[in-house]
């Protein structure tokens, strides 16, 4: 076995959407949405992406923008994978309101897609992005935290007054003059849920049961074995209504409170402790049996193609990476201990890798002066434009000696109106891209001689976080891609690029 360059593998061009908000105030000051606009899909073209939308929210204030129609059709378009990104100049454009941007940054986590702020370099496709994710969850969770805090006092003082928390009670109750009492529809069914779980012992049995005999749900759904088993656990069956006993993690997930924070309510009960008991148990015992082993963690999961350009999985048959499509197949042990050789190649030579970043540095350097020039430019020819206008309407011009000196100015006023948002995009992505590149570096420093000390999830969260993509060639042939770390070779190349490109602009 032998690993390979890194090498780039075709894939499906990302959908992306572009979000132009620029108020009244900056139109007027001559930042038009049709610069940002160019702009942005001036990086888009550079990373080979595809423009599926743009959102135009101009004049908009940044105050609150959730509630406008442009936004409600982004986020409706996240959602259902229309756009797998959403690009924007910065994120006082996105939005002002703190809230507003991390609800943003939440839906577009949960939904598996990026942020790109052009101005501050943020791009959650990279790993420096993915930290910037990370940092904007974090104060979203303390936020929710201090909320949920103020909520959980009261929620306490409610349920030990025996007041209900959310209006709602379990199947087989309702409420009446705001006490819990049996339902009369319901809490026939309910108790027949426990006699016949007691029977037969098994929860599809008695979801199927009920379903042949016409019962239905609170909502009118079918039963399922995860309803019936639900209303297995329930105490309110037996007399005992239990409150407060569960919060929402932050992440989606419903996790127990300790049991000193709940609160019990006695309530008349539908049958008898023992008949509780005895389903209870039947339950335990069933899941003992049911139990299995914890699947391990895949460390490249999500990351390894095949040469054919489809995904490669590990069966559970199997300890391999396999190609469903060819069969083309890797050990797993052995694509881990390439990949570790990989880090020691790539990171046990510091002076190298510096001499890469300061590289790139010089590079974006000289754009960014360039592009100093060209707007500099731009602004003397708006200048020099407003002049010859003034002279014209104070007839100190007459319209041939007007078009004779507008002309020229106007026509360099368009090439540079082409050429700006050009250069910026081409620096927007400079500094993502070195941004990414000094975050792996910072996280990969030092790895090799940890890596048989981590933790799995944490070897796991690493690759994940610098691995672009491994690709499986035929005869065990390996390509491994780090996230934007580009070679000394490509970096004097584009160095070089660069500076015929300055010369001919001056």
């Amino acid at each position: 076995m032998n690993a390979k360059a890194p090498t780039k593998v075709e894939e499906m061009r990302k959908p992306v959407g572009i979000w132009i908000r620029v108020s009244t105030e900056n139109q007027a000051q001559g930042d038009s949405p049709e610069h940002h606009e160019k702009r942005a899909r001036m990086f888009v073209e550079a990373k080979g992406w595809e423009v599926k939308e743009v959102y135009h929210l101009e004049a908009v204030s940044g105050k609150s923008v959730m509630d406008n129609a442009e936004a409600k059709r982004m986020l409706k378009d996240v959602r259902r994978g229309h756009i797998k990104a959403l690009i924007f100049s910065k994120l006082a454009r996105l939005a002002r309101n703190t809230r507003e941007l991390l609800e943003f940054s939440d839906i577009f986590r949960e939904q598996d897609a990026d942020l790109v702020s052009l101005q501050e370099s943020i791009d959650t496709s990279t790993p420096a992005g993915r930290l910037f994710y990370s940092m904007i969850a974090a104060m979203a969770q303390w936020e929710r935290e201090e909320i949920a805090e103020r909520i959980n006092a009261s929620i306490a003082i409610r349920a030990k007054l025996g007041k209900p928390l959310n209006g709602k009670v379990p199947y087989g109750f309702h409420l009446v003059d705001k006490k819990i009492v049996q339902h009369p529809q319901e809490a026939p069914v309910r108790k027949l849920i426990y006699e016949m779980y007691a029977e037969h012992g098994r929860k599809k049995t008695v979801a199927r049961l009920l379903n042949e005999a016409g019962y239905r749900t609170r909502d009118g759904s079918r039963w399922s074995d995860t309803s019936v088993e639900w209303l297995l656990r329930d105490t309110t069956a037996k007399g005992m209504y239990r409150s407060n006993y569960s919060k929402h993690s932050g992440n989606g997930r419903i996790v127990t409170k300790p049991e000193d924070q709940w609160v019990w309510i006695p309530v008349e009960p539908l049958i008898t402790d023992d008949l509780w008991d005895r389903c209870n148990k039947i339950l335990d015992q069933n899941r003992q049996h049911q139990r299995k082993g914890k699947r391990p963690v895949q460390l490249f999961a999500g990351l390894v193609f095949c040469h054919c350009g489809r995904k490669m999985y590990v069966p559970s048959s199997t300890p391999k990476y396999v190609c469903q499509n060819c069969r083309n197949k890797l050990p797993v042990m052995d694509l881990e201990a390439i990949f570790v050789e990989e880090l020691k190649n790539f990171f046990v030579s510091p002076d190298e890798v510096a001499s890469q970043l300061k590289l790139a540095d010089s590079a974006t350097a000289e754009k960014e002066q360039l592009l100093s020039v060209l707007t500099a430019e731009r602004e003397k020819l708006g200048q020099e434009i407003d002049r010859v206008y003034r002279l014209y309407v104070d007839e100190k011009l007459d319209g041939d000696g007007f078009a004779q000196f507008y002309k020229p100015l106007d026509e360099r006023r368009k090439q540079l109106d082409e050429e700006l948002p050009r250069l910026q995009a081409e620096v927007d992505l400079r500094k993502i891209d070195q941004l990414s590149a000094s975050q792996v570096l910072s996280e990969a420093n030092d790895l090799y001689g940890r890596w048989p000390h981590l933790e799995r999830e944490e070897k796991h969260r690493v690759i994940q976080s610098i691995t672009e993509k491994i690709v499986i060639g035929p005869k065990d042939e390996i390509a491994i891609s780090l996230c934007h770390l580009p070679s000394s070779e490509e970096m004097t190349k584009e160095q070089r690029k660069l500076a015929t490109t300055a010369r001919s602009v001056h």
